[in-house]
């Protein structure tokens, strides 16, 4: 059995890490949604609210689930024994970037990488971006799932 980890700050969950989840269930037999801390970021979600917003949004892959994920990627990788990282690539900035990343932890691990790059629909979506124009009143709804449109419109009232 393959067990995957798709990491991520998830701040907001949008339609194309969902499209990222339907892909690697389709892939692995099994999917864990990690949810992670991005010091470099600031959240607009907890940690609970992402994870409920995923679980919510995951329920109809019977083979993904959601963590919290603490700490760094590639030991939270070793403690579920998971066999593979899943990245999503926009564009060649995210390949060169995650590309780096998946050498470093190939080698402080072992683990690979898995990249899927996102359909042409979805290349344009960055949650830092669609955070931001949030924050100013911008209607995001068909850029995430409803349950999280629902909760940064109430966020940013």
């Amino acid at each position: 059995m393959v067990k995957a980890v798709f990491p991520g700050s998830f701040d907001p969950l949008t339609l194309g890490h969902m499209d990222v989840i339907r892909r690697a269930a389709k892939l692995f037999e099994q999917v864990v949604v990690a949810v992670g801390i991005n010091t470099s970021k600031t959240g607009m979600f907890s940690t609970e609210e992402k994870i409920k917003l995923i679980t919510d949004d995951i329920q109809e892959f019977e083979n993904a689930e959601v963590a919290k994920m603490p700490g760094l990627t590639v030991e939270f990788v070793s403690s579920i024994e998971a066999d593979v990282i899943i990245r999503g690539i926009r564009n060649v900035k995210d390949y060169e970037y995650e590309r780096d990343i998946a050498e470093l932890n190939r080698q402080l691990s072992g683990v690979e990488t898995v990249l899927l790059p996102a359909q042409a629909i979805y290349q344009d979506i960055s949650s830092s971006n669609l955070k931001e124009v949030a924050k100013f009143g911008a209607d995001i709804s068909h850029f995430v799932p409803k349950n999280v449109s629902e909760l940064i419109k109430l966020k940013t009232k």
